[in-house]
C-alpha cells in the first residue's frame, strides 16, 4: 500500500469516477455528531456511514457509531504484566482512580490539562507496568482535550508518550496507531502517510479501515486530493465500505485545494451513492464558506441543513467559528452566534472553544463569545450541577491569559470590560491570585495597581511568592524593587514580610534597613522593630542582649521572637551572650506574660531550646553545652523541678545522660512546678425419582397402620402431600373419602391447594367448609386463600372471590412478599385473558381492605387487560384514575406501544401530556422512543432522542436493552445502540456491551468483529469487561483475538500462544500490497530471547504461587531474565512474607543487571512485610538509602511498629525525613504513635507532653481520633502509672484548655474496660464530659453494631441518663436487641417507645419486622416496604445535608 501511495502523483483519477458505487443501500440512520475532533479542524472527525449490498439482510448491518465524544471517554482499567496481587493495591488502584479522575473532568467540561495528563503518565512511567488501554488513553488525551495546550505542543507530547510506553514494553495494535492518526489531525500535524504505513508494515500490524479512512482526512486536510484518491481507489478494490466520513473529507480537501464547486458536488455524488449527507457534511461544507468568507453561501448552507431536517447543534458550529477568526473574517461571528441555541452542553463547549481561540492567538473572539455567554437566569435549561457560570464567569479564560503570557495591559482591560459588565465580580483578584501563584511580577504590580484605584485592600502577604524566587538567589535588586512598588502603592511591609522576605538577602540587618530607606520605607514601624528583633536573635545575640536591655527599648513578647532566639541559641556562637539572653528572659518582667514570675519565661524557654535541639546537634555541642548550663548557675538562673524532668528526659533521649547533673544543679525545689507545654441433602430431581416408590410404600404402611387398629392422621396427611407432590388429584381425593375421620387440617389444607391447582373450585371451597366445620378457628394461609381467589375469577364468579377477600381481612390473614408476587401474576393471567372489568375489581377489593399497598407492579396488570382489549382510552384512563386514588403512576410503554401500533396520533398525544404532566418532559420522551424503537419507526425514534438537552437516563436504557435481549429483539436494541450515539452523558461502552451481550448468546462473531471496528472509529476505550466479552466471543469461535487481554497471559502457565494484530476476516481488512520502504531494526530486550520459562514464572507469579515461581526461577539458572520480571518475583515474594528469598533474588539481579533497582513498590513491600515481623529498624534503614518516599501506607505501618515497639527516635527520624516532601500522612497517627513509644519505653511524662502539646497548639482545630487507642493499650497493660498521668493530662486539657475530647476518650474507655468506679469518679470531676453528645452517642452507635454490648450501654445512660435524645437511644437500644436475637426485649421496648409517643425511625420499624417474621409473628404496624439498606442509606444522606445546611448557616 505504501508503495502504491507513492506513486499516487502518476494517476490522474477523479475522486467522483470512484464513488458511483452501484447496488448499495444507505444502513444507517442519519447521524447527528456531537463534534469529535479539534474545534477548528477541517473533516478529521470520521463518522460511520456504512455502505453495504443491498443484497445484505439487516442482522449483518454494522451500526454507525462517532470518534472521540468527549461524553463517551471511558476510563481504562486493563493492566498488562500485572505486578503481584500484593502489589497492585499501591499500583492499579492508584491508577484506577487517577484515571476516573481524568474521566471526570472531561465528562463535567470536556478537557484535561497537561498537568492531570503529564501526572498519570509519569506515575505510569514509575511503575514501569503499562497495559494497552492506558496507552490508548494516553495516547487519544494528547488531541483536542487540551484545548490550552498549543497544537504542536500536543503533537510532542503524543510522540513522547508513545516513545516512552514503547520502551516500558508496551505492543501497540492497530487501534493504537488509529489513535496516533487522531492526534495529528485533531493537531494538524504534517505527516507523510506513506511513512506512517511503513512503521505499521515494519511493527507487523495490519491497518482496517479506520486506518484507511484517517490517511484519507490527512490527505484532504492538506488539500492533495490525489493522494486521497489512490486510497479510495484501494478501498474499493478490496471491497473495503465507503463511509459518510471520506465524503466529508472529500469536501474538506477540495476547499483546501481551492476548488469550492468540486466540494458542493460530494453532496451530490453522496445522494447517489445512497448516503445521506449528516451534520459533519455540512459543517464541513461550513467551513469551506468561512475560510473565504462568504457568508450568504454560510447561510444558505445552514438553511440547506435545515431543509434536510439536519440539525446542527450548537457544537457543530464551534468550528466554523474558529475557521472564521483563523481566516480573518471575525465581522460574520455575530451571524454564527446568532444560529446558537443554547443547550445543556452549550457552557462547557464554549469554554472550551474560548481557550482554542485563546491558545491560537485569537483572545480578542474569545472575549467577544465569552461577553455573550447566556445567563443562567434567562436560560434555566444551562442549569446543571456541573455548570456554573455566574459571578465568576470568565475565570478559566483569565487563568489561561496568565498561562500563556498575555500582555497586562490587555488582560487588565479585559478585567474592567468584566466588571463593569456585572459578568464577573471580583476578576481583577481573581486573576492577581493566578498571578501570584505563577510569579508573573509585571501583571500583578499591574493588577495591584488596578485593585488600588477601584479601592480595595492590598495586603503585604501579596508580595511574598514575588519576593520568594529574590530572597533563594540573594536578588537584592530585585528586592530593593518590589519593596519601591509595596511603597509606590503605599503598602508598609509587616514583621513577617521583613523576617523571611527582605532580610534574609542582605548580608546584615544595617544592609536591609539602608535598602528600606533607599525604598522610602520608613524605619520606625512596629513590623521594623519585629523584624530587626527576629533578625539579630538570628546572627548577633549580643547586639540583640544590648538592644533588649535598653529601659527605652519597647516592650516586645517573647513569642514574637522565640522562635528566632531558638535558632540563634543552636549556633553557638556567643555562649557569654546566650547566657545574658537567659538572664535577661529571667529577670526582667517585659518579657514575663504576667509580668511577676520570670523565672517561669526563662525556664520555658530553656526546654523549648532543648526540645528543638536534633540528637546530632546536641552530642556535636555537647561541651557548649555543659559551659552554659554552668554559666547559668553561676548567675543564679533556677527552674522548676517540672520543667528539670522535662529536659533531663530530652536529654536520655538524646543519649545525652552526662549533662543531666549539670541541668539539675539549676533545680530550685522551692520554686512551683508548672506543667511543661505540648436445604436438605436430597436435590429435587432425586426427590422426583424416589417419589412414586415413596407414595406406595406410604399407602402400604397406611392399611397395614388401618389393619392394626393404630392412629392414622399423621400417616394420612403424608400420604395425601405425597399424591399432591405427582399432581394426584383423584387419588387424594380417594383417600380423604376413605379416612374422612382420620383427616388432620393440614391434609385439608393440601387438598384445598391441589384443587385449585386443578381449578376443580367446587371441591375446594367444599373441603374448605369442611375445615370450617372441624375447627372454626383454622385459617388458611395466604398462598391457599389466593390460590381459591385465582381459581373463582377463572369461573367469573367474582363476587365469591371478593367474599374471600373480605374473610382474609376478617381473620387477619399477613400476606408476605412472596404472596405480593402470587397476587400479580393472579391478575396478570387475569389480564392476558382481557378481564378488564374482574382485575379492577379484585385490585379495588385488595387495596381497600388493606390486604395489600398499591404498587406499580399489582397496578400494571390492569393496562395489560385493556390493551388486550383494544381499548386503549379505557388504558389511559385507568392509568389516570390509578394516579388520583392511589398516588402511583403506572408504567405507560405498553400503552404508547399499542397507540404507535394502532396509528392513534390523537390518543397518544393525550398520553404523551400525561406522562409528561406526572412524570417529567425527560421521562416522557424516553417512553415514547422506546414505543417508536419496538415499533420499527425508526427514523420518529431519532427525532425524539435528538430533541436537544435530552440526557441520558441509565436505569431506563439498561431496562429496554435487557428487554430487547430477553425477548430476541436485536434490531431496536441496534437502532438504540446507534441513535444514542450523540446523547449526553450517554455510557458509549455499556451500549456496546448490551450488542456484545446478545452476540453472545447467538454466537454471532462477525457482527462483534465489526462492533471493534466501530468502537476504533469512535474513539472509544473499552472497559475490561467489554473486552474479556468480546475476546470471549472470538476465541470461543476459533477467532484470534485482535487486542491484548490482561486475562490471556495467566489462563495457563505454560507460555501463550502469540497474539496477532491483523483484523480475522477479509471482509474488514483487506490484504496490503507490500511495503518498498526500508524497515527499522529492530533489536531484541533481554525478555525476548528465552521467553520459554519467563512467561509461565510470570504467570506463576501472577497466580500468588510465589515458591513454584521461585523454585523455576532457581531451575532456569542463568537464563535471561529481565529487570521487570525480577521485580515482579521479588515483590510476590515479599507479599507472602519471604523477605530472606526476595533479597536472594535481588542480589541475583544485581549481579545479573548491575543497574538493577527495587522498583517503589517492592521498596514499599520490603518495608511493610519487615514491620510486620517486628523488624522496624530494618524498614527504617531501608527507608533512608531509598531513593524515593515510601506510599502513605508503606510509612503509616513504619510509624506504627515504631510506636509499639518504643522507637521514639525513629519516629522522629521518620518524620524528618518527610518533613520537606509532598506525603499526605495524618498528623495524628504520628502523635499518638510518639506517646505510645514514650510510653512503651518507660517515659510516661513524655508522651504526656507529646499529646499535650497538639492538643494545645491553637493551629489544630481538628479532634483526632488516636487517643482511645492509647488509653486502650495503657489499660490492656495495666500500666497505673501511665494512667494516672494521662488522666490528670486528659483533665488538665479539659479545664484549661477547653479540650473535651482526650477526658471524653478516658471516660468511655474505662466503661469498656468495666472501671465503671473510675469513670464514676472522673466523671464527678468532669462534668462536661456529660455534654459531649456526639462522642458518647458514636459510643453507643459502635457499641449498637456487635453482639452483647448492650450492657455498656446501659451502664452509660445510669451514669448519663439524659445525654440524647430519648428516640436516639432508642434507636441504638433497639438495634442491640436485635443483633441478639432478643425478642422480648424488643418488643417490650417497642411498646414502651409507643407508649412515650416517641417518633420511631423507619430504620427500627424495618429491623423490627424483620425480627418478627424471623420469630413467627404478626407484624403489628405498617412495615416500611423498602429494605433495611435503602433506610440506612437515605438516613445517611439526610445527615449529611444537614450537615451541610448547617455549616452554610
Amino acid at each position: 500500500m505504501a508503495a502504491l501511495l507513492r506513486s499516487s502523483r502518476l494517476l490522474k483519477c477523479s475522486p467522483l469516477g470512484l464513488l458511483q458505487i452501484s447496488g448499495t443501500k444507505r444502513t444507517g440512520p442519519p447521524l447527528r455528531l456531537l463534534f469529535s475532533g479539534p474545534l477548528g479542524a477541517r473533516g478529521t472527525g470520521v463518522c460511520s456511514r456504512h455502505i453495504s449490498p443491498v443484497s445484505g439482510n439487516a442482522s449483518s448491518r454494522v451500526w454507525p457509531y462517532t470518534v472521540g465524544c468527549v461524553r463517551n471517554y471511558a476510563v481504562a482499567t486493563e493492566q498488562k504484566d500485572e505486578p503481584s496481587i500484593a502489589e497492585r493495591p499501591n499500583q492499579a488502584q492508584e491508577f484506577d482512580f487517577a484515571l476516573a479522575r481524568l474521566d471526570s473532568s472531561v465528562r463535567r467540561t470536556g478537557r484535561i490539562t497537561k498537568v492531570q495528563l503529564n501526572r498519570i503518565f509519569q506515575d505510569i512511567c514509575k511503575k514501569a507496568y503499562p497495559s494497552g488501554n492506558q496507552a490508548l488513553l494516553l495516547l487519544r488525551s494528547c488531541g483536542s482535550l487540551m484545548p490550552e495546550v498549543p497544537l504542536e505542543q500536543r503533537t510532542e507530547l503524543a510522540h513522547q508518550v508513545w516513545e516512552k510506553l514503547q520502551e516500558l514494553g508496551t505492543v501497540y495494535d492497530v487501534s493504537h496507531y488509529n489513535a496516533l492518526l487522531k492526534v495529528y489531525l485533531q493537531n494538524e500535524f504534517k505527516f507523510t502517510p506513506t511513512d506512517f504505513l511503513a512503521k505499521m508494515e515494519a511493527a507487523k500490524v495490519q491497518p482496517n479501515r479506520v486506518t484507511y479512512q484517517r490517511l484519507i482526512a490527512a490527505y484532504c486536510q492538506n488539500g492533495d486530493i490525489d493522494g486521497a484518491s489512490t486510497i479510495l481507489g484501494y478501498m474499493k478494490s478490496n471491497d473495503l465500505p465507503i463511509t459518510e466520513a471520506v465524503f466529508n473529507s472529500l469536501v474538506t480537501g477540495h476547499a483546501q485545494a481551492g476548488d469550492i464547486e468540486s466540494a458542493k458536488k460530494i453532496l451530490t455524488v453522496m445522494e447517489g451513492a445512497g448516503i445521506e449527507p449528516g451534520p459533519d457534511t455540512y459543517v464541513a461544507l461550513l467551513n469551506a464558506y468561512a475560510g473565504k468568507g462568504d457568508l450568504d453561501n454560510l447561510k444558505k448552507t445552514m438553511e440547506a441543513a435545515d431543509s434536510a431536517m439536519c440539525r446542527l447543534v450548537d457544537r457543530d458550529l464551534m468550528p466554523v467559528i474558529i475557521t472564521l477568526a483563523k481566516a480573518g473574517h471575525q465581522e460574520h461571528i455575530p451571524h454564527m452566534l446568532e444560529r446558537f441555541s443554547h443547550e445543556r452542553a452549550y457552557v462547557p463547549d464554549a469554554m472550551n472553544l474560548c481557550l482554542s481561540l485563546t491558545t491560537q492567538g485569537l483572545e480578542d473572539t474569545a472575549f467577544y463569545i465569552l461577553k455573550n455567554f447566556p445567563s443562567l437566569q434567562n436560560n434555566p435549561s444551562l442549569q446543571s450541577k456541573d455548570t456554573i457560570i455566574e459571578p465568576h464567569l470568565g475565570n478559566f479564560l483569565l487563568r489561561h491569559c496568565v498561562n500563556i503570557d498575555m500582555s497586562p495591559e490587555k488582560i487588565c482591560r479585559v478585567c474592567k470590560e468584566l466588571q463593569e459588565s456585572k459578568l464577573n465580580t471580583e476578576p481583577a483578584i481573581f486573576t492577581l491570585n493566578v498571578a501570584l501563584e505563577t510569579q508573573k511580577t509585571a501583571l500583578s504590580l499591574a493588577l495591584m495597581k488596578m485593585l488600588k484605584e477601584l479601592d480595595l485592600p492590598i495586603r503585604p502577604h501579596f508580595f511574598w511568592p514575588l519576593l520568594s524566587p529574590h530572597v533563594k538567589e540573594r536578588n537584592q535588586a530585585g528586592v530593593v524593587e518590589l519593596l519601591k512598588s509595596m511603597h509606590d502603592l503605599k503598602i508598609e511591609p509587616d514583621s513577617e514580610t521583613l523576617t523571611h522576605y527582605v532580610y534574609p538577602a542582605f548580608a546584615d540587618v544595617e544592609a536591609a534597613r539602608e535598602a528600606l530607606k533607599d525604598a522610602g520605607m520608613s524605619l520606625e514601624s512596629e513590623g521594623i522593630f519585629a523584624a530587626q528583633v527576629r533578625s539579630l536573635a538570628l546572627t548577633n545575640l549580643a547586639e540583640l542582649h544590648a538592644m533588649l536591655s535598653d529601659p527605652s527599648c519597647p516592650v516586645t513578647d517573647l513569642s514574637v521572637f522565640r522562635g528566632s532566639l531558638i535558632v540563634g541559641f543552636k549556633k553557638f556562637s556567643d555562649v557569654e551572650s546566650m547566657v545574658k539572653m537567659i538572664e535577661l528572659l529571667s529577670k526582667d518582667p517585659r518579657f514575663s506574660r504576667d509580668g511577676k514570675e520570670t523565672h517561669n519565661t526563662s525556664a520555658f524557654f530553656l526546654y523549648h531550646f532543648i526540645d528543638h535541639m536534633s540528637e546530632r546537634e546536641v552530642h556535636a555541642n555537647k561541651d557548649k553545652l555543659r559551659i552554659f548550663f554552668n554559666q547559668l548557675k553561676d548567675q543564679k538562673i533556677s527552674v522548676t523541678p517540672n520543667i528539670y524532668r522535662g529536659i533531663r528526659r530530652l536529654l536520655d533521649s538524646y543519649q545525652a545522660s552526662e549533662l543531666v547533673k549539670d541541668v539539675g544543679a539549676l533545680v530550685n525545689y522551692g520554686l512551683e512546678s508548672d506543667a511543661l507545654p505540648g436445604s436438605g441433602p436430597e436435590s429435587g430431581g432425586y426427590a422426583l425419582e424416589k417419589i412414586g416408590s415413596r407414595v406406595y410404600a406410604l399407602e402400604k404402611k397406611l392399611a397395614k397402620r388401618k389393619s392394626e387398629n393404630q392412629p392414622l392422621g399423621f400417616m394420612l396427611k403424608q400420604t395425601i402431600q405425597s399424591h399432591a407432590a405427582e399432581d394426584n388429584l383423584v387419588r387424594a381425593l380417594e383417600l380423604k373419602q376413605e379416612y374422612e375421620d382420620e383427616m388432620l387440617l393440614p391434609a385439608y389444607a393440601t387438598l384445598i391447594g391441589l384443587c385449585c391447582r386443578h381449578d376443580n373450585v367446587e371441591e375446594a371451597l367444599n373441603l374448605k367448609r369442611e375445615l370450617t366445620r372441624k375447627d372454626s378457628s383454622v385459617t388458611l394461609d395466604g398462598n391457599k386463600y389466593i390460590s381459591l381467589v385465582n381459581s373463582l375469577a377463572k369461573k367469573d364468579r367474582i363476587e365469591e372471590a371478593v367474599d374471600l377477600l373480605k374473610e382474609m381481612k376478617e381473620r387477619d390473614v399477613v400476606l408476605t412478599d412472596k404472596n405480593n408476587t402470587q397476587l400479580f401474576h393472579m391478575l396478570f393471567s387475569l389480564a392476558n385473558n382481557g378481564a378488564a372489568s374482574t382485575v379492577e375489581r379484585l385490585q379495588d377489593s385488595i387495596f381497600t381492605l388493606g390486604l395489600a399497598k398499591p404498587t406499580t407492579l399489582l397496578l400494571s396488570p390492569l393496562m395489560t387487560a385493556y390493551i388486550k382489549n383494544e381499548d386503549l382510552s379505557g388504558a389511559l384512563e385507568a392509568a389516570s384514575r390509578c394516579l388520583k386514588l392511589y398516588n402511583k403512576m403506572v408504567p405507560v410503554h405498553g400503552i404508547m406501544v399499542a397507540m404507535v401500533e394502532k396509528g392513534d396520533a390523537d390518543l397518544l398525544q393525550k398520553a404523551m401530556e400525561f406522562a409528561s404532566n406526572e412524570r417529567g418532559e425527560m421521562a416522557m420522551m424516553f417512553d415514547l422512543f422506546f414505543a417508536f424503537l419496538q415499533t420499527g419507526r425508526y427514523r420518529e425514534a431519532r427525532k425524539i432522542i435528538e430533541t436537544p438537552g435530552l440526557r441520558a437516563r441509565t436505569t431506563r436504557i439498561s431496562w429496554f436493552a435487557a428487554k430487547c435481549i430477553n425477548s430476541n429483539q436485536i434490531e431496536p436494541l441496534e437502532q438504540m445502540v446507534g441513535m444514542t450515539e450523540k446523547l449526553f452523558d450517554c455510557d458509549r461502552d455499556e451500549m456496546y456491551s448490551y450488542l456484545l451481550k446478545h452476540y453472545e448468546v447467538t454466537n454471532e462473531w462477525q457482527k462483534a468483529v465489526a462492533l471493534w471496528t466501530k468502537m476504533q472509529e469512535e474513539n472509544l476505550i473499552p472497559r475490561d469487561g467489554t473486552l474479556l466479552l468480546l475476546a470471549k466471543i472470538l476465541k470461543k469461535n476459533g477467532q484470534e483475538v485482535p487486542f491484548d487481554v490482561s486475562t490471556m497471559w495467566y489462563q495457563e502457565e505454560e507460555a501463550p500462544a502469540e497474539v496477532k494484530r491483523e483484523a480475522p476476516t477479509p471482509k474488514i481488512e483487506a490484504p496490503t500490497p507490500k511495503i518498498e520502504a526500508p524497515k527499522p531494526k529492530v533489536e531484541e530486550g533481554p525478555s525476548s530471547k528465552d521467553p520459554s520459562f519467563q512467561s509461565p514464572i510470570i504467570a506463576l507469579c501472577k497466580k500468588n504461587r510465589a515458591q513454584e515461581a521461585l523454585k523455576m526461577f532457581k531451575e532456569a539458572k542463568d537464563s535471561p531474565f529481565n529487570a521487570k520480571s525480577f521485580n515482579l518475583l521479588i515483590c510476590v515474594l515479599l507479599s507472602e512474607g519471604s523477605i530472606k528469598d526476595a533479597m536472594a533474588v535481588k542480589d541475583i539481579a544485581t549481579s545479573r543487571i548491575p543497574e538493577f533497582q527495587m522498583s517503589h513498590a517492592a521498596n514499599d513491600l520490603y518495608i511493610i512485610t519487615t514491620t510486620m515481623k517486628g523488624q522496624a529498624n530494618d524498614a527504617l534503614e531501608r527507608m533512608k538509602r531509598a531513593d524515593h518516599m515510601p506510599s502513605k501506607l508503606a510509612l503509616t505501618r513504619l510509624v506504627q511498629a515504631l510506636g509499639n515497639s518504643g522507637n521514639v527516635s525513629g519516629i522522629q527520624e521518620v518524620e524528618e525525613l518527610i518533613k520537606d516532601k509532598v506525603v499526605n500522612l495524618p498528623t495524628m497517627p504520628v502523635v499518638t504513635r510518639t506517646a505510645i513509644a514514650h510510653i512503651k519505653s518507660g517515659d510516661v511524662e513524655g508522651a504526656t507532653e507529646v499529646l499535650e502539646a497538639f492538643y494545645t497548639n491553637p493551629d489544630c482545630e481538628s479532634q483526632p481520633q488516636g487517643m482511645p487507642y492509647v488509653f486502650n493499650m495503657v489499660l490492656e497493660d495495666n500500666n497505673e502509672e501511665a494512667l494516672d498521668k494521662l488522666s490528670a493530662m486528659a483533665e488538665r486539657l479539659a479545664n484549661q484548655f477547653a479540650r473535651y475530647q482526650p477526658v471524653s476518650d478516658l471516660f468511655l474507655e474505662l466503661l469498656d474496660a468495666d472501671k465503671v468506679e473510675d469513670a464514676k469518679f472522673m466523671l464527678a470531676r468532669n462534668n462536661a464530659v456529660a455534654e459531649q453528645t456526639d462522642t458518647l452517642v458514636a459510643y453507643i452507635f459502635r457499641k449498637s453494631r456487635t453482639p452483647g454490648q448492650l450492657g455498656k450501654i446501659e451502664t452509660l445512660l445510669s451514669l448519663i441518663p439524659d445525654f440524647a435524645e430519648k428516640d436516639v437511644v432508642n434507636k441504638h437500644v433497639m438495634r442491640c436487641h436485635i443483633n441478639d436475637k432478643d425478642f422480648s426485649s424488643a418488643k417490650a421496648l417497642y411498646e414502651e417507645w409507643q407508649k412515650s409517643e416517641g417518633e420511631i425511625d423507619t430504620v427500627s420499624l424495618k429491623r423490627l419486622a424483620v425480627m418478627y417474621r424471623k420469630f413467627g409473628e404478626t407484624v403489628p404496624f405498617n412495615e416500611p416496604q423498602e429494605s433495611i439498606r435503602f433506610y440506612e442509606l437515605k438516613e445517611k444522606a439526610q445527615k449529611k445535608e444537614k450537615a451541610q445546611k448547617e455549616a452554610e448557616t
